[in-house]
């Protein structure tokens, strides 16, 4: 009797299974036909190759949908976004959102730089930059980046934090900057403007040069 309880459970944890894994298929494939508008900006799989559109490939799903919610409601400013998330059910946020998941982010192309002290100086922002991202600045109460966005930039999923490795530096220095100023504000409790207004315009570059090599 035993036996068969346990097995009419298993058959069903693993029917629930194929079931779950059916339904993210078919979400990821509603997804792909949903987001054929998001190409001119956001690029083929979400690898934008314009600088200040952010890549959206292996972003996590819940970031996405926020940020997409956030353009309809109006708590994050930007009319052509705005325009587009307004004409999205929630499902249809979903369903983009698990498209872009699954596709591979392609890495940023490295700054050419001309010079030997150009080299040097990027070094040192990467230096820098490494730094601010892993420790912080406790004196300037500066939160270390890692605490929410990983070791290797890859985010945290269960928390909807953006991954940021191999983002577009130019989009990293603007947002950060928006955030510094108070442009954007979406994030829990105004968490990123009080961790950017008190980073240098320096720091902020050199944050964002750092996350863009990352791998």
């Amino acid at each position: 009797m035993h036996k068969k309880i346990l097995s009419f459970a298993v058959a069903t944890l693993l029917s629930s299974h194929v079931h779950a894994e059916m339904t993210h298929i078919d979400s990821v494939n509603a997804g792909k036909q949903k987001s054929i508008s998001c190409i001119s900006c956001h690029g083929e799989h979400g690898n934008s190759t314009m600088v200040m559109f952010p890549k959206l490939a292996q972003q996590n799903t819940g970031y996405i949908v926020n940020q997409l919610k956030a353009f309809k409601d109006g708590t994050r400013k930007d009319p052509m976004m705005a325009t587009i998330a307004m004409s999205l059910t929630d499902n249809d946020m979903v369903d983009i959102a698990n498209y872009y998941a699954e596709q591979k982010i392609a890495g940023e192309h490295e700054d050419v730089l001309d010079s030997a002290e150009e080299r040097a100086e990027h070094d040192e922002m990467v230096k820098l930059g490494g730094d601010l991202y892993r420790n912080g600045d406790l004196k300037r109460e500066v939160s270390a980046c890692i605490a929410c966005h990983g070791p290797h930039g890859e985010g945290n999923q269960p928390a909807s934090f953006p991954q940021l490795r191999w983002q577009h530096k130019d989009y990293l220095i603007k947002a950060l900057t928006d955030f510094k100023s108070g442009k954007r504000s979406n994030t829990n409790e105004n968490m990123m403007h009080m961790i950017a207004v008190k980073m240098t315009d320096a720091e902020i570059k050199a944050v964002a040069t750092r996350i863009a090599t990352m791998k």
